[in-house]
């Protein structure tokens, strides 16, 4: 682990290598689990201007689910999620020709329709962030349906950090992006 600003950030995402292999393991992780996508505050009041312009992007059944439960929920611990179908995939996947799950707010962002890409907690992925009062977790999380995605990195040779670096500076700003690549390099 190392301090960057208000952060502390595992090594492991400078060390690990991973690029998402859609082909391989078909969006899984926006439809595998028990729990939404972790949301900021910010982000559901974006959801809910947003809405209306992304739901033609959707499923019936996303649909369904949105307005049976609202654009995003509270869990019983205060946190905010996107809300599930019947407890499994995200409200807001689509699939696309080869039953590959794909973001629904990000179809909307790609045609155009809103400014918004995605939760940052999905552009971020697999990188994890935790807030706490006097400073922000930066973790790698490992889950075993992206494995495909941590050979293909390792085959490609690009570690997380890279991987994930316009969510990161989404999430950090450039500064904070341009010494992460200098503690990377430290360690090389």
């Amino acid at each position: 682990m190392f301090q960057l600003g208000k952060t502390i950030v595992s090594e492991d995402i400078i060390e690990k290598d991973f690029v998402c292999n859609l082909n391989a393991c078909k969006g899984a992780c926006c439809i595998d689990g028990d729990a939404g996508a972790p949301l900021e505050e910010h982000e559901a009041n974006i959801l809910k201007d947003i809405y209306p312009k992304v739901k033609p992007f959707l499923r019936e059944e996303g649909i369904d689910a949105i307005e049976a439960q609202g654009v995003y929920i509270k869990t019983d611990n205060g946190e905010l999620e996107t809300p599930l179908i019947n407890g499994a995939d995200c409200a807001y996947v689509i699939f696309d020709e080869h039953n590959t799950a794909l973001c629904g707010i990000e179809e909307a962002y790609n045609q155009g329709e809103i400014q918004w890409k995605k939760p940052v907690s999905c552009h971020l992925y697999p990188i994890r962030v935790k807030d706490y009062s006097e400073f922000s977790a930066v973790n790698y999380h490992h889950w075993h349906i992206c494995d495909d995605a941590c050979q293909l990195g390792k085959e490609l040779q690009v570690p997380v950090y890279k991987f994930v670096k316009e969510a990161l500076i989404r999430k950090f700003g450039e500064d904070w992006y341009a010494e992460l690549e200098k503690v990377a390099q430290t360690m090389s």
